[in-house]
């Protein structure tokens, strides 16, 4: 049972990531490295492999840009940024969201 029940967690967090992501930019700009690191406290557990093919889809569809920003402690770092139209994906995601889980808690009342 405790693999079927992690397999279900795993799954749904997959659903939820890019929403995710485009939460934390919208707080603030960030590197790879600090968006794993908010993921990982929100027990939203996620690899780098995970998240650079997303970050680079949603790039590829305008939701967020980057720009590199030389850092103290090595090579230079690829800040990402929310765009406008992420910011208006995020408001859709945002009702989305909400509308799913208005509709989860009225199925478990029943």
């Amino acid at each position: 049972m405790e693999n079927i029940s992690e397999n279900v967690r795993s799954q749904m967090r997959k659903g939820v990531l890019e929403y995710c992501i485009l939460c934390i930019l919208s707080q603030k700009e960030a590197y790879a490295s600090s968006i794993l690191e908010e993921l990982k406290a929100a027990n939203m557990i996620v690899v780098e492999g995970t998240l650079y093919p997303l970050l680079i889809r949603q790039k590829n569809q305008g939701l967020l840009t980057y720009r590199w920003e030389e850092s103290t402690q090595g090579p230079p770092r690829k800040y990402y940024v929310i765009t406008d139209k992420g910011r208006e994906q995020l408001a859709e995601m945002d009702a989305a969201w909400n509308e799913m889980v208005q509709s989860i808690a009225t199925l478990k009342q029943q």
